[in-house]
């Protein structure tokens, strides 16, 4: 039987990762709540399996094991948890309060798909490829999403210039 991760090493990951694994947790069912749960369930897991130290990337391991536990229990409770538009996504920036609500907004009409290749990609610093992996996608995939993405925040951020003020 392999070892188990210890208390510290649990800990540590969970200080490391915790974060951005709400993050994330709460990009896809938008529920503080149930984000919590699922990344705690996650740890819980870790501190009783013993198949662990067999992980190559526990980083993307974690990621993947808390999309999953996600998908998991909305499976069990047949239910689709919306994004409260108001709800926390980062700590509101101290200079530009609007623009943050109005990323926020952005952020949260973005297609569910779209979102969460952002903030793995974003906040969870993980490359295209690994999010391909984690989401169980082609790398093609994950890259259009994110470019697709990228040019709806894009839009939504910039202010439409007036094209009647221009002279000709």
């Amino acid at each position: 039987m392999q070892p188990r991760f210890n208390d510290a090493e649990v800990e540590l990951l969970y200080r490391q990762h915790g974060k951005v694994l709400l993050l994330f947790a709460r990009a896809i069912v938008g529920d503080k709540a149930s984000a919590q749960d699922a990344v705690h369930q996650v740890f819980l897991k870790m501190l009783q399996s013993a198949k662990l130290h067999q992980i190559a990337d526990v980083k993307a391991y974690l990621f993947a094991s808390v999309r999953n536990a996600i998908l998991n229990d909305s499976k069990v409770q047949q239910r689709n948890v919306t994004l409260a538009e108001e709800s926390a996504w980062f700590e509101p920036p101290l200079r530009d309060y609007a623009a943050e609500q109005k990323l926020r907004r952005a952020l949260c009409d973005l297609p569910e798909e779209q979102r969460q290749v952002v903030v793995l990609h974003l906040w969870g610093e993980f490359t295209l490829s690994q999010i391909a992996s984690i989401l169980e996608i082609s790398a093609n995939t994950a890259a259009s999403r994110y470019r697709y993405a990228l040019a709806r925040l894009r839009e939504a951020m910039c202010v439409k210039e007036n094209t009647c003020a221009h002279p000709r």
